[in-house]
């Protein structure tokens, strides 16, 4: 019976997200502009921000420390825009996974409605994020064309590339928010481990610079193979290694089905914990 509703979750992933497309949207929009409600600027901060952090990447890593991502490489500017990158792709992971154990404590009051799907909340969040993503990335594809890096076909190929993250996120989104609900501490050790895994991941150092016995070890965090395969497409103008990509994409959709999953059956508890 178990295995039989664990095979029907991804039907139910696509049916209600469709279902519910207009109210994910409309929350989606509210939560992006309730960001910058009452500032001077507005939404022009999400695109002022990233400007100025990249800006501030290139003068410190470029012109202070002299960085370079690859030996002999004597291009003042691509270690600052490499590492954006690999920024944009962390980010659109941390700035869900640390705000998915409060997500149900945060909206007490559509526990309380029976209609109401609480499995789109994650989603809510993940569109907000990919607001974000996006403007940041833009902003990349700028400083790209504008210090000579010309953006290559490839960079269409982004969102290939993402997808399976975007499941990983979900998946992992619908655990914590459930798991928060009852252990209110989680919230605390995931922000411990996104640290970790950022300094885990090749963000700041390319893979090759560790020793060769421990660089395959590397690829069992999940974000190590997008933030590779973003810059590949991104910045290097290379396809996605598409073998890597279907085991990983294999990878999170199981994560995905299994985080829905225990969503769908812890949330009969909330109410009462809350």
């Amino acid at each position: 019976m178990i295995l039989s509703q664990l095979a029907s979750i991804p039907l139910s992933i696509l049916l209600n997200l469709y279902r519910h497309r207009a109210l994910i949207l409309q929350m989606v929009k509210r939560e992006v502009v309730g960001r910058y409600r009452g500032s001077f600027l507005g939404l022009l901060w999400s695109f002022v921000n990233p400007v100025l952090m990249l800006s501030i990447y290139t003068f410190v890593f470029s012109m202070v420390f002299k960085s370079r991502w690859g030996q002999g490489n004597e291009d003042n500017f691509e270690f600052a825009l490499v590492l954006f990158a690999g920024l944009i792709v962390f980010n659109l992971f941390s700035e869900c996974l640390s705000r998915a154990p409060s997500l149900i404590l945060t909206n007490v009051n559509y526990v309380k409605k029976v209609i109401f799907p609480l499995e789109i909340l994650p989603v809510v969040t993940l569109g907000s994020s990919l607001f974000h993503a996006g403007v940041n990335l833009a902003v990349l594809l700028i400083f790209l064309a504008a210090t000579g890096h010309i953006p290559a076909w490839t960079s269409l190929l982004l969102p290939i590339v993402i997808a399976p993250l975007m499941l990983l996120i979900l998946g992992l989104s619908w655990l914590l928010a459930s798991i928060g609900v009852f252990v209110r501490d989680v919230g605390q050790f995931v922000g411990m481990i996104l640290t970790v895994l950022m300094f885990l991941s090749p963000i700041f150092y390319p893979i090759s610079a560790l020793p060769e016995e421990v660089q395959g070890y590397l690829f069992l965090n999940p974000l190590a193979l997008p933030i590779e395969q973003a810059r590949d497409v991104l910045i290097w103008g290379t396809t996605p290694d598409w073998g890597a990509l279907g085991i990983y994409f294999g990878f999170t959709l199981v994560t995905a089905w299994a985080g829905l999953f225990w969503f769908e059956k812890t949330r009969k508890g909330f109410a009462d914990v809350l």
